[in-house]
């Protein structure tokens, strides 16, 4: 019997927090050199989410090393800003734990401040019981020890747990300790999913 869910955010109930879409998006609309803000981002984004940088300090590495003619603030906004629900997704987590009477957990890689904005702005305490994010456990995916730690919060056995991630490499990961994985390719083709493992909506 399937007790627990376990689900990503980014891609999954939101859009990614930080992708490289938005990254140029950013880039266009303060008139950044991209190639140079990326290959600054590869070098500390892993770092800001697994919690040993803050923000500030992620955005100093990345973007303010020099002066700007634009304000920390104001870029921080428009980066917070590129953050959009699926309410398709979000809908789906909602029905299955009231039918199924399930445990939601979130499994996420994630900065501290963004995840912290999207999980207040769209309101996912409402429905998700505990989150295991990168930032707040210091280990990120795909290391398979934040799953444990997902089992050891949930207090559940492996395979009483579904895990929906856009990510195969993590699904895999998850998959590997007797967890059920689902790699999320749209709403459809994940209800098709669930229904296998005997939660239909």
């Amino acid at each position: 019997m399937i007790t627990t869910l376990f689900l990503d955010i980014g891609d999954i109930l939101l859009t990614n927090g930080w992708g490289h879409e938005f990254r140029r998006l950013t880039a266009e609309k303060f008139q950044l050199d991209l190639p140079e803000m990326n290959a600054r981002h590869s070098l500390t984004f892993e770092t800001y989410e697994l919690g040993k940088l803050t923000l500030d300090q992620y955005l100093n590495h990345m973007v303010f090393y020099e002066p700007r003619s634009f304000s920390k603030d104001a870029f921080r906004d428009f980066m917070f800003a590129q953050s959009k629900s699926y309410p398709e997704m979000i809908e789906l987590t909602v029905a299955l734990k009231k039918q199924y009477g399930l445990k939601i957990a979130v499994v996420n890689n994630g900065g501290r401040e963004l995840n912290d904005y999207r999980i207040e702005k769209f309101k996912l305490t409402s429905f998700v019981d505990f989150f295991i994010s990168s930032s707040a456990v210091h280990m990120r995916k795909p290391d398979k020890d934040i799953f444990k730690v997902a089992l050891d919060m949930a207090h559940v056995a492996a395979a009483e747990v579904v895990y929906i991630d856009d990510q195969p490499m993590f699904v895999s990961v998850a998959e590997s300790l007797g967890i059920k994985g689902i790699h999320h390719l749209s709403y459809a083709d994940t209800c098709k999913k669930l229904d296998s493992f005997g939660l239909k909506i």
